[in-house]
């Protein structure tokens, strides 16, 4: 079956879901920049239009709603699928299949009906939990490791589905760790290095892999409109990987202070965290210490970006020190980097910034 692909003249409106997220506000501009015709759906329309550049065509909604879906939908070329629900205590294990899997079905029922010319849906490199066997491609053996993760799995089989069984022009894309200024998420690494409180637990020796946004997003855009993109699912990632300790040690030095020394085992830190989100969990209260907030410090993230090379081009463009320079920098001039969560906040101690719930999709 011959699949609709984009094309210079194709003048349809560019869909994006999770517009006003730190990934999905910085490709609207860039679609924006270039010209292009851009639709969001936004729960706020007043917050859209504080985060997005003018021109942009709000649907105030919600992704759950098939009359929202549809009517977002309705005239588009390309969707790009960002919207997800992450990891928060308060949201229930319903919650993340009605957005990560039910809203995508949605999406793709309306896509498909529309004939759109391309979908991009936004997975994760979480869907391959830990990686023994560095580095991972995309034929890795899955392994999600919580609610987020296995519902980001399911919505990424159901998206491909969707390819096999009805042509819909489908491109996954698996991001690793993504930030950059204006992330608030990997702020809390930044922050613990500079009040000199990262701890190494088990010697920081598991590996972690990262994407700068705008690499990530001239990324989504090439599996939004390269042919060969079609039907297949490409890790977007930055150029290396580095362990916990080097990557501390590079934001250290950025920083201007010593790199962290202080190793200690992790077992008991993920006793605790799985006694407290048993017991909060159910509560809907945000656990002291979360387990998967801990494993961030046991499971290695080390991939490979080979394929997405190879078929479509992509080549990151920020390397891992200019970028965690630039983050860095905007931390700095926000006053991000004296405080713990908000500028004039009271400091937390190392072991709240440690294991406090990560919003970070990997």
């Amino acid at each position: 079956m011959t699949v609709p692909t984009p094309s210079p003249t194709d003048d349809r409106i560019t869909l994006v879901t999770g517009a006003t997220g730190f990934t999905g506000s910085r490709l609207v501009h860039a679609l924006v920049a270039d010209g292009q015709s851009v639709r969001v759906i936004a729960r706020s329309a007043v917050r859209a239009r504080d985060v997005l550049p003018g021109g942009v065509e709000i649907i105030e909604g919600d992704l759950t709603d098939p009359v929202t879906v549809s009517r977002a939908v309705h005239g588009a070329g390309v969707v790009y699928h960002l919207a997800a629900v992450y990891r928060e205590a308060k949201h229930g294990k319903l919650t993340y299949s009605d957005v990560n899997v039910g809203a995508t079905k949605l999406l793709l029922e309306a896509a498909r009906a529309g004939k759109v010319t391309r979908f991009v849906h936004c997975s994760t490199v979480g869907v391959h939990g830990h990686i023994a066997r560095p580095p991972a491609d995309e034929q890795y053996p899955f392994g999600p490791g919580d609610v987020y993760q296995r519902s980001k799995y399911e919505g990424e089989r159901l998206a491909l589905s969707y390819a096999e069984r009805y042509g819909v022009p489908v491109a996954v894309a698996r991001p690793t760790a993504i930030y950059g200024p204006g992330d608030t998420r990997l702020l809390k690494l930044f922050r613990m290095v500079a009040k000199r409180r990262f701890l190494l637990l088990d010697g920081g020796r598991v590996f972690y892999h990262m994407v700068y946004v705008d690499d990530l997003v001239r990324g989504l855009r090439l599996l939004g409109s390269h042919p060969r993109a079609v039907g297949e699912v490409f890790i977007l990632g930055g150029e290396e990987y580095r362990t916990l300790a080097e990557l501390a040690s590079m934001i250290a030095a950025e920083l201007g202070v010593p790199a962290p020394w202080i190793k200690l085992p992790a077992r008991p830190f993920q006793m605790l965290g799985s006694i407290c989100e048993r017991v909060c969990v159910p509560l809907g209260i945000e656990p002291p210490i979360h387990r998967r907030r801990v494993d961030f410090y046991t499971k290695s993230r080390a991939f490979t970006i080979e394929k997405a090379k190879r078929l479509l081009g992509y080549r990151p463009l920020v390397s891992l020190e200019e970028g965690i320079a630039r983050t860095a920098e905007w931390y700095r001039i926000n006053g991000y980097l004296g405080t713990s969560a908000d500028p004039g906040a009271p400091a937390e101690t190392s072991i709240e910034h440690l294991t406090r719930g990560s919003r970070t999709p990997v």
